[in-house]
């Protein structure tokens, strides 16, 4: 039995490092694009006039917005509501409880 639980807990860890590598990929490929991308449309241009054109943006700002809700995917049930809190909720809950019947 014993054996059984560490096979899936290796199984579920594995699968968990699978997709946090997904999501560092993902950054890292964000970072490359979006830097060339900024580059080749200042090219020919000066740095600072170039860099001042917003259309030189678009594409990073709204892949960014894919890149968040892929973070929140990876990392977000974990920081908001982890198994840490559920249990923290359910004894504030208990407690609470305790307390409105002893008054």
């Amino acid at each position: 039995m014993e054996t059984n639980d560490k096979s899936f807990q290796y199984q579920l860890a594995k699968k968990r490092v699978k997709k946090i590598k997904g999501f560092y990929v993902h950054m890292l490929v964000y970072l490359f694009i979006n830097i060339a991308i900024i580059a080749v449309n200042t090219r020919g241009r000066g740095l600072i006039e170039g860099m001042q054109d917003l259309g030189n943006y678009f594409t990073a700002f709204f892949w960014g917005i894919g890149l968040f809700f892929h973070w929140c995917n990876v990392f977000g049930p974990d920081v908001f509501f982890g198994k840490n809190w559920e249990e923290r909720k359910i004894r504030e809950i208990m407690d609470k409880e305790q307390r409105n019947t002893w008054e």
